[in-house]
């Protein structure tokens, strides 16, 4: 067992992690993890695995308390991953282990933990969607390949007409053990690969799996409000469990594309809007853009460049309530680049008219400048 890694650990949580945190950590890790997500590479198989192993000790409360009292080395034969804690090393207490499994577990531990339920994977699928489409809500339709049942054995990876047998070589208990003195070697058993039962007649359609990959359409409605990066989980729509075990879910990551306007921050649109220096010196009636039409807003006189304006519940949906967020306008003035002559004397003649009063900000950096020097 020294090459085993502690099952809190592995689930990245705590000794005194609930039976909730301990579900959402497996969920999480199983979700990163799966095989499908990363095809060919052993070492996910390997760490997929090691974390079904940690959960199904640390989400069965009878089997935790044993691993929290004994760790590895738990008389009763309690550990996940094929039954008797010594399989690893090949090592029981002779008789002990099926004495500690009829008082613990009935008799029936080992071979409960082979044949029973066990929920199926969870899924995950990213989401692209338009940003108006994350602002007010919408329905979209993918495809997503999932294993699912096989229709011709519904699952038994039988031959219709046929079933899976108790394996003879251990019984049905999924271990095989042999004897040596004193000590008895342990470990799974190599004819039916720790189930318990043989198929002989092997399903034409899935060949004996019990399972076929299937291409299905998924529909969901994505929520008005909704943010990049958050998720969307459809309960069941993952693959199916095992034996009689609960299907996963689904879990649809959204990835809203950027606006070519508007920026997005939380509830708030974000917006640079471009006016002329003679609309920010005198005032004056624009049209905004809101993701609702267009809107028209009254611009005072003497705007400064980078004066920012709130136009209440012009921004975003709330995704858990009936509010909207507020369009936040911060204006740029924009200076003409090319002038006529004409322009440029009318101008000079207007600057010659004006005086420190109508600059505020100029006179105050001069009266700070003099300070200086004095």
């Amino acid at each position: 067992m020294a090459d085993k890694r502690d099952y809190y650990e592995v689930l990245g949580v705590s000794k005194n992690a609930t039976d909730d945190e301990i579900k959402r950590a497996y969920r999480k890790k199983a979700k990163e993890c799966h095989p499908d997500l990363h095809p060919n590479d052993e070492e996910a198989v390997k760490r997929f695995a090691e974390l079904n192993e940690a959960n199904e000790v640390l989400s069965d409360p009878q089997k935790r308390a044993r691993y929290d009292q004994f760790g590895f080395e738990d008389p009763v034969g309690g550990m996940g991953g094929g039954g008797n804690p010594f399989s690893g090393a090949g090592f029981d207490f002779g008789g002990m282990g099926d004495i500690f499994d009829q008082l613990f577990n009935g008799g029936m531990g080992t071979r409960a933990r082979a044949q029973g339920p066990m929920q199926g994977a969870d899924l995950r699928y990213e989401l692209r969607i338009t940003f108006e489409e994350a602002a007010k809500g919408c329905e979209k339709s993918f495809e997503i390949y999932r294993n699912e049942l096989c229709e011709t054995c519904k699952g038994s990876g039988a031959k219709p007409g046929t079933k899976a047998t108790t394996c003879a070589s251990c019984h049905g208990t999924g271990q095989v053990r042999s004897s040596s003195g004193w000590m008895t070697t342990v470990r799974t058993c190599p004819t039916c690969g720790g189930a318990g039962k043989v198929i002989t007649d092997k399903c034409g359609s899935c060949g004996g799996s019990g399972r076929m990959r299937k291409k299905r359409t998924v529909t969901v409605k994505v929520p008005a409000g909704i943010d990049n990066g958050q998720t969307i989980i459809m309960n069941n729509q993952g693959e199916p469990g095992l034996r009689g075990g609960p299907n996963g879910d689904l879990y649809i990551v959204v990835n809203v594309r950027p606006h070519k306007v508007f920026t997005r921050s939380g509830y708030n649109l974000g917006l640079e809007f471009p006016i002329s220096f003679v609309t920010a010196a005198l005032g004056g009636e624009v049209e905004v853009p809101t993701l609702s039409g267009p809107l028209k807003y009254r611009i005072p006189e003497g705007t400064q460049p980078g004066t920012e304006f709130r136009i209440k519940g012009a921004g975003i949906q709330q995704l858990r309530g009936s509010g909207k967020g507020d369009l936040i306008m911060k204006v740029k003035v924009e200076i003409p680049r090319r002038l006529d002559k004409r322009q440029k004397e009318l101008l000079k003649e207007f600057d010659g008219m004006t005086g420190d009063r109508e600059y505020e900000g100029r006179k105050g950096f001069m009266d700070r400048v003099k300070d200086l020097f004095n």
